[in-house]
Parts: structure tokens; C-alpha cells; sequence
């Protein structure tokens, strides 16, 4: 496709977008859940289909000697499809946070301010392997009233084709305009280039996939980015933690699910408990499969372990790799995660409250948690239903991103004549 094509394709899918949006947003609760619920009939009853065009996808990968963990998240099969029309329906039982007026007072003159959630517009979001990230953003999207513009990668274009026209299909019969999803079907990336420059159109970017990727869209975008290249965890186990809390927490969060953006990478230890505390534990990761890469007196204390390198701190393994550091104090800790992390999520061991608030207070991640496995940072299990994915940028959202963070905020006025003097 030529470079014209391909700009003339994009300045469509924007403009068709934007058109979508102002229809989309004044749409009651009701009008939107009716539509969220028959695209989830709709995906069940066409689960054959679906299946069948997936298979074009996995015998594509097979062919191009793809790995078995991108083939696991490519597939689908009758009950992957079944979750993801129950996600839709989990979708529709959400509180619909457009039109919710978050606050409100009295000026001095009379006048009530307030400020009221709006939905952001229209959002695209690019994203590489899982094609139920088709109907799971699409539906978040469509719940916060937003149109959205989705770009999945060319491993899964069949299913993400299907999926998209079995939900925009659903549409046909309510308020909800069919291009309020639309699903890109060129598979040339000069395309993801033509959609970054669309300001006019495109209110938001969401990359979801490798940091390769989402450098590679901060780069070319002319657009607002939400940004989460990586997710260097912490877990620190201070001098006054319970070992058997400590231990339950620490496996959790590295053997529980390594592949993930939320698991631990590296696990700090205070000096006074490392003796009895680190022996036990390492042991328990080995069993597990778990490669420990430790610090000076990590391999010390436990003969055998790999020493870590300078670039194992910084590192995201998302497999069974663990670094461990032993650390004089708790400020020593907070040191090594302000300069290693990624600003994702972090957790303190400890029974001393003081240290606890301490910690929560000092530490800039996403998520901060106290007593709990780093595994907890995610928005379902974090009590928002679902999420569209987690920032590590501070602009507009911070940490998972649910439906509030796919809406902003306008002000509102209520005045009985007051003039400015």
C-alpha cells in the first residue's frame, strides 16, 4: 500500500472515529450495558467461527517458528472465548463513572462549582499476541464512553478481524454506533506511524506489549502516550518481619505467575534477618526452579548462588530469575529501588507500623504495598473490575487504569445571574 493509501486509511479510521465518540457520549448506562451484552451473546454464538479463524492465525506462527509461550497467548479455543463474553458482562456490571460529579462547592458569590467525568474521546490502543485484549479493550472503552481505534499485532490478525466484526455486528441493533470499534485491518506498520500523527482525531495512545514497543510509539507520536515499559518489583523484607509472613509473600510474588509485569524481580533484605532468613528462603526457590542471582554477601550466606551482575538490578526477567541484595537499613533499600525501579509496584515485610507508613510515604511507585504479594497490583484484583492496563507515568493515570481513568474531568457552573465584576 502506498504511503498515500496508508494516510488517506488512517485520516478514515480517525475521523470515522471521532464521529462515533459524539455519538457515544451522551449515551445512558443502559443504551451502553445492552450493547456490551449482546456483543458477549454475540461472541458465544460465533465461538465456531472464531475458533476456526484462530487457527489461520496459530498455523501462520507455527509456519514462522514462533515460541510455544506466544502460541499459548495467540490461541482460543471455546473457553477462552466463553471469559471473554463473561468479561464483557463482568464490564456491564460496573458503575458507569461518565456524567458521576466528583465534586462540588459554593463560591463566595453564590455560584456552585463542581467538576463532572467525561469520557477522554477517542483512544487507540496498539498491542502485540493476546486477541482478547480486542474485546476487553474494546468493551472498557465502550463502557467509559469512548470510541476506540484497536491495532493488534500480525500474529493474531485473523482473530483480532473476527472478534472486531462479531462485536461491531452486535452494535447494529442499538444506540451505539458500529465505529465506536474499529479494528485495523492492514497489517503494514507504517499504518501505526499514519494513526500517531492524528491529533485532530485521536485524544489518547495506549501501547500494550513489550518496551520495544511502546519506546517505539513514545517516539513517533504526536499524541499523549500512557507509558509502561517494564516492571522492575520489589519486595523488601525488613528486621521486624514475620519470616513465615515474609516467606509466603516472597515465593508469591516471583513463582505465583514470573511471566507478568506485577512479579518480583528483587528481593532486598535487611542484614539483621538475612542469616536466618535468606538460607530457608533461597532453598524454597530452588526447589521451585527459581535462578537466584545475589549480591555479595547474598552468595555468602548462601554458597553456591550466582553473583548478581550491575545490569541483573535494573533487569525484567519475566521468568523463574530472582536477584537478591542484602541491605544495611531500610534507607538503603529505598535507595536501591529509586534507583533500579521502574516505578511499578513495591512491597515492605514488616510488623512496625511506623516503618510500614514510612515506606508507603517515601517510596514513588504505582503501587505500594504493605504485607502483601506484589501480585495484587492489577485492577480487577485491586477492586476496579478491570483494567486496560497499568501506567508508570504520572500524567492523567497512575498505576492499573480502569474505567475512571479512561474518563477526565470538565468543569460545571450553576449561577441564578451572577455577572463578573
Amino acid at each position: 500500500m502506498s504511503n498515500t493509501a496508508l494516510k488517506e486509511q488512517a485520516l478514515r479510521l480517525g475521523k470515522q472515529a471521532k464521529i462515533a465518540a459524539r455519538l457515544l457520549a451522551p449515551l445512558s448506562s443502559a443504551e451502553k450495558n445492552r450493547a456490551l451484552l449482546l456483543m458477549a451473546a454475540n461472541l458465544e454464538a460465533k465461538s465456531g467461527f472464531l475458533v476456526e479463524e484462530n487457527k489461520k492465525d496459530l498455523e501462520f506462527a507455527k509456519a514462522n517458528g514462533v515460541s510455544s509461550a506466544v502460541l499459548d497467548r495467540i490461541a482460543l479455543d471455546p473457553s477462552r472465548v466463553q471469559a471473554m463474553a463473561q468479561g464483557l458482562h463482568d464490564v456491564a456490571a460496573l458503575p458507569d463513572p461518565v456524567r458521576e460529579v466528583v465534586k462540588m462547592w459554593r463560591r463566595p458569590n453564590g455560584l456552585q462549582v463542581g467538576r463532572m467525568r467525561i469520557p477522554l474521546g477517542v483512544i487507540c490502543i496498539i498491542y502485540e499476541a493476546r486477541p482478547n485484549v480486542t474485546a476487553d479493550a474494546a468493551a472498557l472503552c465502550l463502557k467509559s464512553g469512548n470510541a476506540v481505534i484497536l491495532r493488534g499485532g500480525s500474529e493474531a490478525h485473523h482473530s483480532n478481524q473476527a472478534i472486531g466484526g462479531v462485536l461491531r455486528e452486535a452494535c447494529a441493533g442499538t444506540r451505539v454506533p458500529q465505529d465506536a470499534v474499529q479494528v485495523v485491518q492492514v497489517k503494514d506498520h507504517a499504518l501505526v506511524n499514519e494513526l500517531l500523527q492524528l491529533e485532530e482525531y485521536i485524544d489518547l495512545i495506549i501501547p500494550r506489549g513489550g518496551e520495544e514497543l511502546i519506546r517505539a510509539v513514545v517516539a513517533n507520536s504526536k499524541i499523549p502516550v500512557i507509558k509502561h515499559y517494564k516492571g522492575v518489583c520489589h519486595v523488601y523484607v525488613d528486621a521486624e518481619a514475620s519470616l513465615e509472613m515474609a516467606e509466603k509473600i516472597c515465593f508469591n510474588a516471583k513463582v505465583q505467575r514470573p511471566s507478568v509485569c506485577n512479579a518480583m524481580e528483587t528481593l532486598l533484605v535487611h542484614e539483621a534477618i538475612a542469616p536466618k532468613f535468606l538460607p530457608e528462603m533461597i532453598a524454597k526457590y530452588q526447589t521451585a526452579g527459581v535462578e537466584i542471582r545475589g549480591c555479595t554477601k547474598s552468595c555468602a550466606l548462601v554458597p553456591g548462588i550466582k553473583p548478581a551482575t550491575e545490569e541483573d538490578w535494573s533487569a525484567e526477567y519475566l521468568d523463574l530469575i530472582l536477584a537478591v541484595r542484602v541491605v544495611k537499613d531500610m534507607d538503603e533499600a529505598i535507595a536501591h529501588i529509586e534507583r533500579y525501579g521502574s516505578e511499578h509496584t513495591e512491597s515492605i515485610v514488616t510488623t512496625n507500623y511506623q516503618k510500614s507508613r514510612e515506606f508507603v510515604d517515601r517510596v514513588n511507585s504505582s503501587a505500594v504495598m504493605v504485607n502483601a504479594s506484589t501480585r495484587f497490583n492489577d485492577g480487577g484484583e485491586l477492586g476496579l473490575g478491570a483494567e486496560i492496563g497499568i501506567s508508570t507515568s504520572k500524567i492523567h493515570a497512575f498505576g492499573p487504569m480502569g474505567l475512571e481513568e479512561l474518563t477526565t474531568t470538565k468543569f460545571i457552573v450553576f449561577g441564578d445571574g451572577q455577572v463578573r465584576e
